[in-house]
């Protein structure tokens, strides 16, 4: 198990990876102009949409230094402003993992690989 840890007076508390990028994904596309997670297809290079049982996959997670990085592949709605969403994407993620792991958020990454016209 791939997990961050936290050492207390009363002992070790682990949390693992995926925890942390199911909650960090359920964030993210709370956040406005983000349609979802993106996951890759290796073989041949595209992107495609996510569903929510899958969102993790179009996030990683790392530990450096005891602070947690993470890695973002979104798609973005058409027509909003891609700096606007980072931000905003980066302010909540950070503020909500830091209350929700106890643990310091060093870098977030984001790397937009599609757009979709919403209805």
């Amino acid at each position: 198990m791939k997990g961050s840890t936290m050492n207390t007076h009363m002992g070790n508390i682990v949390i693992d990876n995926e925890v942390i990028a199911q909650y960090a994904g359920s964030v993210a596309v709370e956040c406005f102009g983000i349609v979802g997670m993106a996951g890759i297809n290796v073989k041949d290079g595209m992107f495609k949409l996510l569903k929510m049982d899958s969102i993790t996959r179009g996030i990683n997670v790392s530990v450096k230094d005891n602070r947690l990085n993470l890695d973002f592949h979104v798609i973005i709605a058409y027509g909003v402003g891609i700096t606007a969403v980072a931000d905003n994407l980066i302010e909540n993620v950070k503020y909500r993992l830091e209350e929700f792991t106890g643990m310091e958020v060093g870098k977030i990454n984001i790397y937009v690989e599609g757009v979709k016209v919403i209805d």
